[in-house]
């Protein structure tokens, strides 16, 4: 009977994520709509060597291992930092006041984020008011490819730093008190004590979000960085789920984009399985 009440999840499950699988084939094909998949013309691996020999492929493929492995490195330890510091806080409506105030950010939209940074950093906006100052001219951020990648991972940290640190306080609230009462008798101190009980309570928690951030590395977000796309940055911001909605859908070449699609998830994969077997072996924590 307890396998009758897991069904409807299971079928679900099925229904919407392996049974379009299917449809991944149309990347082997030259797909038609009005033929349908199966009497399209099969056309193996043309697509995907079209991508890997496109002028724009080298391009496109270091914007989105850039800007993923920059919001890795930087982001990644700033929702653990927030957390050992909220942990510290010991006045209840204070910490959660700070916690109403770093988690508002992540429930923006992403068309609102985009909004706001292009007001924030217009040639007449406020940050270039402040920076009038000191410069002679206004800065047309939004225009330099240069600012991109430091504007996306910077918006980026702010909009999700917060709630991802929901999970390392929750881990924390499985440290155990009387560690730190001894660390302190023991003349431990604040540091020493964080480091040593705080830090450790994360470590699972911390290897395996690491290993699923990294198999997401090539996922940077379509949404922020088409809405932050000008003509003038492209040569910084075109990524490659940018290139698959410019090609798949607006130009209509649904082949094309499935394929440069697939390339993606695989290399995603392929980080995947090779980050978990580093840490596995250095840390003993893993996914499988």
């Amino acid at each position: 009977m307890l396998y009758l009440f897991l069904a409807p999840a299971v079928i679900l499950v099925f229904l919407f994520n392996y049974v379009p699988m299917y449809g991944v084939t149309i990347a082997f094909k030259d797909f038609s709509p009005t033929r349908g998949i199966m009497a399209s013309e099969w056309v193996g691996l043309t697509h995907f060597t079209n991508f890997l020999q496109s002028p724009n492929f080298h391009q496109i493929f270091m914007n989105t291992i850039k800007l993923s492995a920059f919001e890795l490195l930087i982001g990644f330890p700033i929702p653990i930092i927030l957390a050992l510091m909220l942990n510290q806080v010991r006045k209840a409506n204070l910490k959660k006041n700070i916690q109403l105030v770093i988690y508002a950010p992540h429930f923006i939209s992403a068309v609102v984020i985009g909004g706001m940074i292009f007001l924030f950093l217009s040639p007449a906006g406020p940050i270039n008011a402040l920076l009038s100052v000191f410069l002679d001219r206004p800065i047309s951020f939004m225009s330099d490819p240069d600012y991109f990648r430091t504007i996306f991972i910077a918006s980026g940290i702010w909009q999700g730093a917060g709630f991802a640190s929901i999970i390392y306080v929750a881990a924390l609230s499985n440290s155990d008190p009387q560690l730190h009462d001894a660390a302190t008798i023991d003349g431990a101190s604040l540091l020493q004590r964080i480091w040593h009980i705080d830090v450790q309570v994360l470590k699972p928690v911390m290897a395996v979000l690491f290993i699923l951030a990294v198999g997401g590395i090539m996922g940077v977000g379509f949404e922020k960085a088409y809405l932050l796309q000008t003509d003038m940055n492209l040569p910084a911001s075109e990524i490659i789920d940018t290139y698959v909605y410019k090609r798949g859908l607006q130009a209509g070449d649904w082949s094309f984009g499935a394929a440069v699609g697939l390339f993606n998830s695989v290399v995603s994969l392929m980080l995947l399985m090779s980050v978990n077997y580093v840490v596995k072996r250095f840390n003993g924590e893993t996914l499988y």
